[in-house]
């Protein structure tokens, strides 16, 4: 008679440390791929890119070459808060005029006469690549069909659906020099309507990304005028130019972020908005659109309320407008008024966004784990100012998180030890026990409990050091501080892959001698796993950025020291 025999609760816990230690880095790079596809990922319009204009200007990027009058996405103005976002009618192209220049020493910057919107900007003191280190990045150009437009709407604006005022100025060129200010007057052309005075003025300060945006209204007829600014940002959802397109890295956000009243940072999907337009009332607050260690924003003065939006452009495919409407304006015949806002053009430098708008910062997104991210950052620049370069600041920032988390490390490296010295006591109880697992289970318990050892000792600090290793990884990751940083030798940009693939290699070996001084599984297809996985990792780090590899590396070379160390208490 064959008898049923219930298999034992009480199997080798040996073989569990290895299974949650093997689970806990499977959940990891499972919350990192989700991350990048959902989080990160590039959500584009489905559509070819579009093609870049043959006209190169001294911005190093292309610039519409024959501004047009004609713009059906000027948004339409109605009482705060019921305004519609309805779509606009097109209208009539107009005469070429020639694009008006302006250069500071941070902003190279052209503004399209019709409309007096911003339609290129390039940044000097940001190469587009370490190739081409006299060729300042685009970050406005027409290859994404990106515009920084601002207006006058409403029943007296000037900005009216697919029919745009032609600005006019003192000069074409405009250089800031040695001043600190520099202020770009334009004028529109108002075909004969003498009731308004208008003025429109972009105000470029030394050092500076922010500029101020205003337009200077005067009311000399003897009705009352109503009018709202707006400010917008037009962009298809393409990839920038420069971005690379490594298929393994990290793949940046493509899109919008704003403020809301419970939320300082809330991101606008442009998938979302082929969906269903995006609205808000909020006071003071932010709109940007996102990319990679750069972004534009318009933002309101803090006391104003305004109606958020965001939209696909009517007339375009695969073309969004994100940005605000301010309040209706009614202003008395003689009076003057001043209607504006600021707008944001550079880097995402954290402590100059968070003076401009409250959340604004957030738009370096360090994912659900930026209350770890954050201090992590601030570390790392404050080792920076002393180092002054990026890849040592790595290092030493690696050194510091390993000394405050060794409790936790020695804690495992001793469970790991102690479980190594009784490797052989263990090899003769499966010996002895052969394939009666339940004998075997309670022989191993009964020699843990002997031996006073934890066999998930080893477990669960691993697991919970696991969200530092991540918040590192996107504080490397978001960081423009590091974006075409050096360190050393070959080594020419941390944000970067290895071009010789030297750190990936070396720290496959680390994470191989690693493992050697482990246990190994009594399990055969376990321990073939875990003798596979330094490849693996290896194979996947070949393309990850070098900073992110250089602190992996320095990790596993800690890691082995502090083992050699406790394993030589233990033994």
């Amino acid at each position: 008679m064959i008898q049923y025999r219930r298999p034992s609760s009480k199997v080798e816990f040996m073989d569990f440390q290895r299974v949650f230690i093997f689970l806990g880095l499977a959940v990891t790079g499972y919350f990192l791929i989700l991350t990048w596809q959902q989080d990160y990922g590039a959500k584009i319009a489905n559509e070819e890119m579009p093609s870049i204009s043959q006209e190169e200007t001294t911005l190093g990027g292309s610039v519409p070459s024959t501004p047009a009058q004609s713009d059906s996405s000027i948004p339409e103005l109605s009482t705060i808060p019921t305004m519609p976002l309805s779509a606009v009618s097109p209208a009539t192209q107009a005469p070429s005029q020639p694009l008006i220049s302006v250069e500071t020493d941070v902003l190279r910057a052209r503004i399209n006469p019709v409309g007096g919107d911003i339609v290129a900007i390039s940044l000097p003191a940001f190469p587009a690549t370490l190739e081409q280190e006299d060729q300042p990045l685009r970050l406005v150009s027409d290859f994404n069909r990106y515009q920084l437009q601002s207006g006058l709407i409403g029943p007296d604006g000037i900005d009216k659906a697919g029919n745009r005022p032609i600005f006019q100025s003192a000069q074409v060129d405009y250089e800031l020099g040695s001043r600190n200010e520099l202020r770009v007057e334009l004028t529109p052309n108002l075909d004969g309507v003498n009731e308004l005075s208008i003025q429109k003025e972009y105000v470029f300060r030394s050092g500076d990304y922010l500029v101020d945006v205003s337009y200077e209204i005067e009311n000399r007829g003897s009705t009352p005028k109503t009018m709202a600014f707006f400010g917008q940002i037009k962009r298809d959802g393409q990839p920038p130019q420069e971005q690379d397109s490594n298929f393994m890295t990290l793949q940046p956000f493509i899109g919008g972020a704003t403020r809301r009243e419970d939320e300082r940072y809330f991101k606008i999907d442009l998938e979302d908005l082929n969906e269903a337009p995006y609205q808000y009332d909020f006071t003071g607050g932010y709109i940007a659109f996102l990319q990679h260690y750069f972004l534009t924003a318009w933002v309101p003065f803090r006391d104003q309320t305004v109606r958020y939006f965001g939209k696909p452009a009517a007339g375009s495919v695969g073309l969004y407008t994100i940005g605000y409407t301010a309040a209706p304006v009614t202003i008395a015949p003689g009076e003057r008024v001043e209607l504006g806002g600021q707008l944001y053009m550079g880097p995402k430098d954290q402590p100059r966004l968070a003076s401009i708008a409250e959340g604004l910062d957030l738009t370096v997104d360090y994912g659900f784990l930026w209350f770890i991210a954050q201090p992590l950052f601030s570390g790392l620049t404050w080792i920076f100012d002393w180092v002054g370069n990026w890849g040592v600041a790595i290092i030493l920032l690696t050194v510091c998180v390993k000394i405050l988390l060794y409790p936790l490390s020695a804690a495992s490296f001793k469970s790991m030890a102690r479980m190594r010295k009784l490797q052989p006591e263990m090899v003769r109880l499966r010996d002895r026990y052969g394939e009666d697992r339940q004998k075997l289970g309670q022989a191993m318990m009964d020699l843990y409990k002997k031996e006073k050892v934890n066999p998930l000792g080893g477990c669960f600090p691993i697991l919970l050091q696991m969200p530092v290793f991540l918040a590192l990884y996107w504080t490397l990751m978001e960081s423009v501080e590091l974006r075409q940083a050096p360190f050393i030798g070959w080594i020419t940009d941390l944000s970067a892959m290895d071009p010789y693939f030297v750190l990936p290699i070396l720290m496959g070996i680390s994470m191989y001698l690693t493992q050697m001084m482990q246990p190994e599984p009594p399990d055969p297809i376990q321990a073939k796993v875990f003798k596979f996985m330094p490849v693996m990792f290896t194979f996947f780090f070949l393309w990850f950025p070098s900073g992110l590899v250089l602190y992996w590396q320095v990790n596993n070379i800690l890691s082995v020291l502090q083992q050699l160390y406790v394993t030589r208490q233990i033994e």
